[in-house]
């Protein structure tokens, strides 16, 4: 997939067929959006695109307003929603700064810049409560009628459900902001995940007993916080077992080496000897949160962390025991099904 800073790029592609949104997440709504959207593109003979914004729209408007607790929770950083994109098929994706110059964008004019000029967009398919331009004035039907005037065809789609529940961004924020990762794995269509490069720590967690591995999570508002069992991809050839906190560590001091960030820090339960000591610094891994231990904890001292860490091991172990017993189970099962059959 080719990745564009704006629309104006000699190497994007003259015509597409394109959807417009966040797609924080690319949950399976997302996805469903996603496949419709290749589908039609294959049928005019052009490439499909996403049109994206960073910074979310909302987180914009609330560092206007100063008000930082009506910005949303993100799910995924930008690297892992490209990923993700680039995954489900998409050919390329423009991602537009949003900022003063396009929040007070009429929206006869953004469809006349961006879509028809900057684009050269042959086929619009937007979500069932989409809404653009400056007061968020446009709506879906404005771009159906424009495009008929100007030459291009608009498709609505109507929300994604899963066992009734109305697939969304929103949804999925809920259902981390609860812990429930269950939940999360089935709206996404797969495990909650975060990736990046492995980068220097304080090597507090070395001095403990407990290296880590550590990302930044470039939002300051993750969706998700606190302590999890894991798996980490990237390290060695076989997904290795361990356990995360993704937040600020409230018991570490705010002046630390990363500047109060959030962090993603992961401590594997077995350490790849082949990395040594410097080995994974550098290095682009992905780590799904499988489940979730607790919130975090602020700790009146080393020791008192240094046990603390001890047991979220220890849960953690009992935790992939659990699972790999019940999948032993299911498989036991199947065979013995298959026996009789």
């Amino acid at each position: 997939m080719k990745v564009f800073r704006g629309y104006q790029h000699p190497q994007l592609a003259p015509q597409c067929a394109l959807t417009i949104g966040n797609f924080d997440g690319v949950h399976r709504g997302h996805q469903a959006m996603l496949a419709l959207l290749k589908n039609e593109a294959q049928h005019r003979g052009v490439p499909s695109c996403v049109l994206s914004f960073e910074p979310h729209p909302r987180d914009y408007f609330a560092a206007v307003a100063r008000k930082p607790e009506i910005a949303p929770a993100r799910i995924a950083t930008l690297r892992d929603k490209l990923t993700e994109l680039a995954r489900c098929g998409i050919d390329q994706c423009v991602v537009l700064p949003f900022d003063a110059r396009l929040s007070s964008q009429p929206p006869e004019t953004f469809i006349q810049d961006v879509l028809v000029r900057g684009l050269g967009t042959r086929y619009v398919l937007v979500g069932d409560d989409f809404r653009f331009g400056v007061k968020r004035a446009g709506d879906y039907a404005m771009l159906d009628a424009a495009g008929e005037r100007l030459g291009f065809d608009v498709a609505r789609m109507n929300s994604y459900e899963v066992h009734g529940t109305r697939v969304s961004s929103s949804a999925v924020r809920e259902a981390l902001a609860q812990g429930n990762m269950g939940q999360v794995a089935g709206l996404l269509g797969r495990p909650y995940s975060i990736s990046g490069h492995v980068v220097h720590g304080r090597k507090l967690g070395r001095d403990l007993g407990f290296r880590t591995v550590n990302l930044r999570f470039s939002h300051w508002k993750p969706a998700a916080s606190g302590i999890f069992a894991v798996q980490v991809y990237g390290l060695s050839g076989a997904p290795l077992p361990g356990v995360a906190n993704l937040g600020i560590r409230p018991s570490i001091d705010p002046d630390d080496v990363n500047g109060g960030r959030v962090l993603l820090e992961t401590h594997c339960l077995d350490w790849p000897a082949s990395l040594g000591e410097e080995g994974a610094y550098g290095k682009i891994i992905h780590v799904e949160l499988l489940h979730k231990l607790h919130d975090e904890l602020k700790y009146d001292g080393l020791d008192s962390l240094k046990a603390g860490i001890a047991k979220d091991c220890d849960d953690a172990r009992a935790f992939f025991a659990q699972s790999f017993s019940a999948s032993m189970h299911t498989e036991t099962s199947r065979q013995t099904t298959r026996d009789r059959i």
